[in-house]
């Protein structure tokens, strides 16, 4: 254990963050955001880059923290985020200002993620980030399922569920929640899923073409 807690350590503290997303995370913190971890951002900066994504929806902005590790891993892309609160995407767009993100590369959406997902087109997206409202998990994947393009991911960050899923006395929604999709994901033959622990952990699921399975 203690072995395993000081790789994970390690991996944490060798993540070099940009500039600009230690201080939108520097803010995330003040308005208590909880912005994602470094190493988690700089998986996600990877896997954009690695997918050449273009088009990217993310359900929960913070303040801008994983929407600016995304876009910095596929500079081209563009960024649809969604969020329920006013000043989280304030802080966001003050973020991506500091950036200097252009304007035309990301698009801030206020509202319930219930309310707005349901309303986009299927297919359409290289990339769905999903973090927002734990207790809504498995609906918000759902939808980025139907969002993503054929071979497009869909990654949950915070899936650990701060080390409650590996505990099977715990037994409330959210570690349920969580738990019930890495079970049903690792098993299921229409998507390729990889789960991470790295930082406070990283489900990710890329979709299987329907004639490949």
């Amino acid at each position: 254990m203690a072995e395993a807690d000081a790789i994970r350590r390690f991996a944490l503290e060798a993540t070099i963050e940009p500039d600009a997303i230690e201080r939108a995370r520097a803010r995330a913190v003040e308005i208590g955001a909880d912005p994602i971890s470094a190493a988690v951002g700089a998986q996600i900066a990877v896997l954009t880059a690695a997918t050449a994504a273009l088009n990217i929806v993310e359900i929960g902005t913070g303040a801008g923290v994983s929407g600016l590790w995304m876009l910095h891993g596929s500079p081209r892309a563009t960024l649809t985020t969604i969020d329920k609160e006013p000043e989280h995407l304030a802080a966001a767009r003050a973020a991506f200002t500091d950036a200097r993100i252009a304007p035309a590369r990301a698009r801030f959406i206020t509202g319930r993620a219930a309310d707005v997902l349901p309303r986009m087109n299927e297919a359409s997206y290289d990339i769905v980030l999903v973090d927002a409202d734990p207790e809504g998990v498995i609906e918000y994947v759902e939808h980025g399922l139907r969002l993503v393009r054929a071979g497009g991911t869909v990654l949950v960050p915070r899936v650990l569920a701060g080390g409650g899923v590996a505990d099977p006395v715990r037994r409330d929604a959210v570690t349920t929640a969580y738990r019930s999709l890495i079970q049903e994901t690792q098993s299921s033959p229409a998507v390729l899923g990889a789960l991470s622990i790295v930082g406070e952990g990283l489900l990710q699921l890329t979709t299987v073409p329907a004639d490949q399975r």
